[in-house]
């Protein structure tokens, strides 16, 4: 996937999934990554700095496996933060798929459509 994509939407998908519950850091990067390629030098600094802007609270859980785990609790003030970006990527997202979807929506049709404006601009002799 497209670097500038992804970069601009991560932030969000965490932010998405941290509304269900509260997960640690390996769970939210294996939860991402079943979707998007991501890692964990993507998304552990995220998770660093909405902590330290308030829209996470982190704490300890123990551990079957190992050690204990550190937890991100989404806050009121990340919740906000949400449907904020949530609005604005939803705006945003229709506006693309109206742009987009105007040469059709399956890849058929766009090459028909296509197709169809060359074959009129050779006949007008262009």
């Amino acid at each position: 996937m497209n670097a500038q994509f992804k970069r601009g939407i991560i932030e969000l998908c965490v932010l998405s999934l941290l509304i269900e519950e509260d997960m640690y850091g390996y769970l939210i990067i294996n939860k991402l990554s079943q979707h998007i390629n991501v890692n964990e030098n993507t998304i552990y600094p995220i998770l660093r700095r909405l902590t330290k802007e308030g829209y996470f609270e982190t704490y300890l859980k123990e551990s079957r496996e190992g050690p204990s785990r550190k937890y991100y609790k989404m806050t009121d003030k990340g919740f906000k933060h949400y449907l904020r970006l949530r609005d604005e990527w939803d705006s945003f997202i229709g506006g693309v798929y109206h742009i987009i979807n105007q040469g059709g929506k399956k890849h058929e049709e766009i090459l028909e459509r296509f197709a169809r404006r060359t074959e009129e601009t050779e006949s007008d002799g262009s």
